[in-house]
């Protein structure tokens, strides 16, 4: 039986949020991505990647973390980034949109700094709800990555566990960002895919914006112990010609 993600979203923010905090089982830490961002790491996710990092505190986040205000996570941020002077940041670890008082309560913050925060996001609730879209186009501070879970709704299915159908409320979250000229761009986690695959994904992505096909993002699965005894148990391989770099990454 496959998820609901929309449903799943609902019943996760009941566990993860109350009014505008939020569940984090980790808070401020540097790291190097898009060349050194001050991160934290909320609890709960709609989804259920097989290729997910994110083991514990995505299954079972009524069991991790504690709970934070807008202010105190923000905080928390801007000390990180002030400390190792970076100009980036980012709530990440599981899904930011759920709790979307919360993520706002961020955003205004952030608003009023020279800081730029990268929304990291599988989409769905952009998708399902322009609102969060039409919030996104007033603020100038913020750019959204939106993360897709495979190239074609099969393979989304397969990948997440969730209603093939929910792949489109992954487009549909860069058509509304787009309508409300929300800086943002497409990755997506091509392990698993063919190249002809990835390219009729373009072409999906060039009828909503010609520069999302070609600056579409590929993801690259790091296969951390927890992830390949989820391929395993799901009998999912990887695209054999990028197995080895893979394994590399996990070591590097």
């Amino acid at each position: 039986m496959f998820i609901d993600p929309i449903k799943l979203a609902q019943e996760t923010e009941e566990i993860v949020t109350r009014g505008a905090l939020k569940k984090y089982y980790r808070l401020a830490r540097p790291e190097r991505w898009y060349g050194g961002i001050s991160s934290s790491y909320c609890c709960g996710c709609n989804l259920r990647c097989i290729f997910c990092f994110s083991g514990f505190p995505r299954d079972h986040p009524q069991s991790i973390g504690q709970f934070y205000e807008p202010e105190q996570v923000f905080k928390g941020l801007l000390d990180c980034a002030v400390k190792y002077d970076y100009g980036k940041l980012r709530i990440t670890g599981n899904e930011p949109t759920l709790g979307k008082e919360h993520l706002f309560g961020v955003l205004k913050l952030v608003e009023k700094t020279d800081f730029l925060y990268i929304l990291e996001s599988n989409g769905i609730l952009i998708g399902y709800d322009e609102d969060y879209a039409t919030q996104l186009g007033e603020l100038k501070r913020v750019h959204v990555r939106i993360s897709l879970k495979g190239t074609y709704s099969q393979e989304f299915s397969r990948l997440t566990g969730a209603a093939a159908s929910a792949f489109d409320l992954q487009l549909k979250a860069l058509e509304n960002l787009t309508s409300h000229n929300v800086p943002c761009n497409p990755a997506v986690m091509t392990s698993f895919s063919s190249r002809e695959s990835v390219e009729r994904l373009r072409e999906r992505l060039r009828a909503i914006d010609h520069s999302f096909a070609n600056h579409l993002e590929e993801e690259n699965v790091i296969l951390y112990p927890p992830v390949i005894r989820r391929l395993e148990e799901n009998k999912i391989e990887l695209n054999a010609c990028r197995d080895a770099r893979h394994r590399a990454n996990t070591k590097s």
